[in-house]
């Protein structure tokens, strides 16, 4: 049970820096650890689990969409721990970390951060268990399984969150993600493969005890056989993912060949609709909306949204001048037009309500359901700044385009009125960017 690694191309400083500190961590316990290994009476059967966990990590198993790997290692070195102490332990799993980056071609730094995290957490859960455990080393002072149940399933959960917790957070660092969310996403969901793993070295353990290291030699099959029955099932479930990335790209081309033919109409350059979209997803993370289906969400709406113009007259839709009152009514309508043209289609994410309430101002005083405050969709919120600000900085057939300045004083000017003040905000930030 294992988690793919990051590849530090986009570390910012603060990553480098949380890089450079957990590899010199794990180098100090790794340091450590030789030093136990090398002057204390530690017998030599722990290389033998150290090579088998090395095999462990050699079959792995990718897991669709995923940042994770599965693999059988842990559990070798688990056993090893119990059975040789922490020092065993932590050279098993930094040997094995070390191998997998050289097989995968990783960078040095790579290799030696991967080497370290294991190590770490490694040293620190398994020294959380003998400390509970009350004990050394099982392979000289056998203990009742039912005495280390509880210290196992600490430095189990313990193991479990420093290993996922340290990796999601170099991930987070380099991909500008909240570590939390990192982890909810890709790695939270392995907490059962770990305690699997932590049971079957408990059996490893007890069936040592009773046949010797013959047991091992019974075990291997059965961990080939659930191996190649995972690898096939998930196969088929990538299969499937494949088809689905096909399916929602082909729904998104139809999408914006729609989107064009509206714009089309309104005399509206593709462009406009391409950079509203890409300025929206953009905001739209940098505000901390990390969520698939709102991202895409955001992404069909914001080509969408002007839907509803379809069926406002040209005369209004293009008039080179400003609109009367009852023609500023007609035009009001396409948000809710919009919104009844699209709500049949079966989206998979909530286009409509973001569609519907592009137009609605923060203090109440939009159209077409004069909402306010939160109760606007974030997508609905975020889409009015970013289309606000472009068709102010673009040639329209009344208008000449305004300066950035011009055109971002206007935006603040509408802040709490009729934008969200932390939507403003943000987007004032990035543009400063």
């Amino acid at each position: 049970m294992g988690q793919a690694r990051p590849n530090f191309s986009l570390l910012s400083r603060a990553g480098r820096l949380y890089v450079g500190v957990v590899s010199l961590a794990g180098l100090a316990v790794c340091s450590h650890s030789v030093w136990v290994v090398t002057t204390t009476d530690i017998d030599w059967h722990w290389m033998l689990f150290a090579a088998l966990t090395v095999l462990g990590g050699a079959i792995t198993i990718k897991v669709p969409s995923l940042l994770a790997l599965l693999s059988v290692s842990e559990m070798f070195a688990f056993t090893c721990v119990l059975l040789f102490g922490p020092a065993a332990g932590t050279l098993t799993l930094a040997i094995d970390g070390v191998i997998l980056s050289v097989r995968r071609k990783h960078r040095a730094h790579r290799a030696l951060f991967n080497a370290s995290e294991l190590g770490i957490s490694i040293w620190a859960s398994s020294h959380i268990f003998f400390a509970l455990a009350g004990t050394g080393p099982l392979y000289e002072q056998p203990l009742a399984l039912g005495a280390i149940l509880l210290p196992m399933g600490a430095m189990t959960v313990a193991y479990f969150l420093l290993n996922s917790g340290l990796v999601a957070t170099a991930i987070g660092l380099e991909f500008r993600k909240a570590p939390l969310i990192v982890w909810r996403q890709h790695f939270a969901w392995l907490a059962p493969n770990y305690l699997a793993g932590a049971a079957i070295s408990l059996l490893l353990l007890a069936a040592l005890r009773q046949a010797g290291l013959s047991a091992v030699a019974l075990i291997l099959p059965l961990l080939l056989l659930s191996y190649l029955t995972i690898r096939t099932s998930l196969g088929r479930a990538e299969d499937a993912d494949r088809h689905v990335a096909k399916v929602d790209r082909l729904y998104l081309s139809t999408i914006e060949t729609l989107a064009t033919a509206i714009d089309a109409k309104d005399e509206v350059t593709h462009g406009h609709i391409r950079r509203v979209q890409m300025g929206a997803v953009g905001l739209a993370r940098k505000l901390g909306v990390h969520d698939d289906l709102t991202i895409k969400a955001i992404e069909a709406a914001a080509l969408l949204h002007d839907t509803g113009k379809l069926a406002i007259p040209e005369h209004i839709l293009n008039k080179p001048g400003k609109l009367t009152i009852d023609e500023f009514e007609v035009m009001k309508q396409h948000a809710r037009i919009g919104a009844e043209i699209l709500a049949p289609v079966d989206f998979p994410f909530p286009v409509v309500p973001i569609v519907r309430h592009h137009h609605e101002n923060w203090d109440g005083t939009g159209y077409p359901d004069g909402i306010s405050g939160t109760d606007i969709p974030i997508g609905a919120r975020i889409l009015s700044v970013v289309d606000c600000f472009d068709a102010l900085t673009s040639d329209r057939p009344y208008r000449r385009r305004m300066s950035d300045e011009t055109a971002m004083a206007i935006v603040l000017e509408r802040k709490g009125s009729m934008y969200d003040p932390l939507v403003v905000d943000t987007f004032l930030a990035v543009y400063r960017e």
